[in-house]
């Protein structure tokens, strides 16, 4: 009785916070669980609603009711926007569907700034309610209470309309069965839209209500967006009773957690989010599920297509065997095996980027020179993106963990004296390898957007992590004032942007090429193969698994090269240089070029960094908003990538699951009539064809 008087405060405080969450994510739940929408801008909804109620709070009755009624039907025309913006993306599956509501909770942020201030504003609550009341010999916020009451009325009236109303019956039948909603007369698009209406309905009305709880600021829709895809992961998208429970547990985690373990509550939340999922998708889902999965069989028209076409007669070429063929007269023999014609073509956008790069210090001011510099360090981070999203068919959300282990690796060698840049990019590299090889069995078997969830929750305790561990990572603050980085044995540390600019250039070509020989080996033929067939190579006897793990464990070497040189080129590092805005940057580098396309997560990396460093510094307090535009072009205009601008080549578009040719349902990834060709210049080699001995034809 001790312990729970002494604890009572922050119990209660746990379950109005909780509730608080649940009418957030209740609403995310039945965006994502009813209409297919990853709404990644549902904390910018919960903001509309904070920052309208806020603004129209007098301390009256009428204004709270004023102020409810205006916040619910601003986030409710959100909502039904979002509808008609997700609308031309339902074939592409869940990244563009993040992507580009990313994109609009970042534009949505930047305007809500502009238009009330970056301020947290103040709300009044009626005098009744803005007042203390005695709870078992304590002291509480009367509003608190009251609010509890709210939410658990909504959260039993919710119920109610899904289980127990015709709306409920329809909106449920458009999860379930879209067909058969269409052919009793309903429309599964208004029914879409509806869904999204409310969701937001849902958001802005929790921000109206929990802004003397949550008030409206800067950060204010992130943290409440994190928070409520816990909830929703830990309850699941069937049960709003399951998601009530689970956003109780993530409040008392919060308050109750922080006052009798504060040591151990950064890391729960996102600990219990990466566990249930793991076990989700180790117990729930079939191996090879979204990997190609033939589970559904193959199209009969295309097996009849392909029979047919096997039997007609066309014309054949004979085979040409390289060892027959004769050597040129009055040349060398090592000028014979030089690449033809084509090799040198698909190399040329290689060569070019090469030559702009080099010519860059002649071109640009000490600024912008060290732009690109840390643009080349984000290029390799997308470049690891690359390999797990297009190659291995992993979206990650969170490959910015071992992009901070790199990175917070350098700066400490650094500061204990190992300034020689190869010493630390081998070191920072292996130290991410490590940790990718540690995280990496909880990523490689779940598939599509449980491995973004599994990633983001990786990505938020490395970021816990960061906070927390000050004594190696600087805490909030930082680290800053460490040693500069020789280029070499006995040389003298890099100062000048134009050095540093060199360095990091060398350190990403050879990071680069030696990428993108693994990927055009038998080894990256087999990791496409993967991708693109996991059933049948597994079928064929091919350790997939194994190869996801390799691969994983590769991608996050890189990304620590990546770090290292961020560290390198910048002489500081930050929590917000490896938080969850940097692994969005890192994706959607990898959308611009082509998720197939490694210069392409280059190209996209340089474009991201002159839009928030450069181009903004022309609009100031405006990176944000620049940004988000170039979100949303980028999932409009490239729907595959930079790449797919070159004849007969694309990226995928932004998909997560296989590639076009293998079976899904339709308006799924995979599905007939969604394209996921690689870009000309880079494509990943075809997979090989496995051969009944288990092993990869020649």
């Amino acid at each position: 009785m001790e312990l729970l008087d002494a604890h009572l405060v922050p119990a209660v405080d746990g379950v109005a916070f909780g509730l608080l969450l649940f009418v957030v994510a209740a609403g995310l739940s039945l965006a994502f669980g009813t209409a297919g929408v990853l709404n990644l801008s549902h904390g910018m909804l919960y903001a509309i609603g904070a920052y309208t109620g806020a603004e129209l709070s007098d301390g009256t009755w009428g204004g709270l009711a004023l102020g409810l009624a205006a916040g619910t039907a601003a986030a409710c025309v959100a909502g039904a926007g979002l509808s008609a913006a997700t609308a031309p993306l339902a074939r592409r599956g869940h990244l563009a569907q993040a992507l580009l509501t990313f994109g609009l909770a970042l534009i949505g942020g930047d305007l809500l700034i502009q238009f009330f201030g970056a301020d947290e504003l103040p709300v009044r609550v009626p005098e009744v309610l803005d007042s203390s009341v005695t709870l078992l010999g304590h002291r509480y916020p009367a509003y608190r209470l009251c609010f509890i009451v709210m939410a658990v009325l909504l959260a039993a009236f919710g119920t109610w309309v899904l289980t127990r109303t015709r709306m409920g019956a329809a909106v449920r039948a458009a999860a379930d069965d879209p067909q058969m909603l269409a052919a009793t007369g309903h429309s599964p698009r208004a029914v879409h839209t509806g869904v999204l209406a409310a969701a937001g309905a849902l958001a802005g009305a929790a921000g109206v209500l929990g802004a003397p709880i949550i008030g409206p600021g800067p950060g204010t829709s992130e943290n409440v967006l994190m928070l409520s895809l816990v909830v929703v992961v830990l309850g699941g998208l069937r049960s709003l009773w399951a998601t009530f429970g689970a956003a109780v547990a993530v409040g008392e985690v919060q308050t109750l957690g922080v006052s009798v373990a504060p040591e151990l509550a950064p890391y729960l939340l996102f600990a219990a989010m990466a566990a249930v999922l793991v076990l989700r998708s180790r117990f729930a889902e079939p191996a090879g599920a979204g990997h190609g999965s033939e589970a559904s069989g193959p199209d009969p028209v295309a097996r009849l297509r392909d029979r047919l076409a096997g039997r007609l007669p066309g014309p054949k070429r004979p085979a040409v065997r390289l060892d027959r063929l004769p050597e040129r007269k009055g040349s060398p023999e090592w000028l014979a095996r030089l690449p033809g014609r084509a090799a040198w073509w698909q190399a040329a956008p290689l060569l070019v980027l090469l030559g702009v790069l080099i010519a860059l210090p002649a071109l640009l001011d000490a600024y912008s020179i060290s732009l690109a510099g840390s643009a080349l360090a984000l290029g390799l981070l997308a470049v690891s993106v690359t390999v797990l999203t297009g190659y291995a068919g992993l979206p990650t959300l969170g490959q910015t963990a071992p992009f901070a282990v790199g990175a917070y690796a350098t700066a400490n060698l650094a500061d204990a004296g190992w300034t020689v840049g190869p010493v630390q990019i081998v070191l920072s590299a292996l130290a991410a390898a490590v940790f990718a090889a540690v995280v990496g069995p909880a990523v490689i078997r779940a598939r599509g957007t449980t491995v973004l969830m599994i990633t983001l929750a990786i990505g938020e305790l490395t970021g816990a992590v960061v906070n927390q561990l000050k004594a190696v990572t600087g805490g909030a603050d930082g680290l800053v004032g460490f040693p500069a980085t020789q280029a070499l044995w006995g040389g003298e540390g890099m100062l000048e942007e134009s050095e540093l600019y060199t360095y990091a250039l060398v350190v990403a070509v050879v990071a680069v090429a030696l990428t993108l020989l693994v990927l055009r080996s038998p080894a990256g033929k087999l990791l496409t193969g993967t991708r693109g067939a996991e059933a049948r190579m597994r079928a064929s006897g091919h350790p997939v698994g194994r190869y996801l793990l390799v691969a994983h464990i590769g991608a996050g070497a890189l990304a620590g090269v990546g770090g290292s040189l961020m560290v390198t080129v910048q002489q500081y590092l930050s929590p917000a240089d490896v938080g969850f805005e940097i692994a969005a940057f890192a994706l959607l580098a990898v959308v611009i070029g082509g998720t197939t396309s490694v210069i392409g997560a280059l190209l996209g990396a340089g474009l991201i960094v002159a839009t928030r460093d450069w181009v903004a510094g022309s609009w100031p307090g405006h990176g944000p908003l620049l940004l988000g535009v170039l979100f949303v072009a980028t999932v409009y205009l490239l729907p595959r990538g930079l790449a797919g601008l070159r004849g007969g080549g694309s990226g995928d578009g932004g998909q997560c699951g296989p590639p076009s040719g293998t079976t899904g349902a339709p308006g799924t990834p995979g599905a007939p009539g969604t394209s996921d060709t690689s870009g000309a210049e880079d494509q990943p080699p075809s997979a090989p064809a496995p051969t009944s001995a288990g092993k990869a034809s020649p």
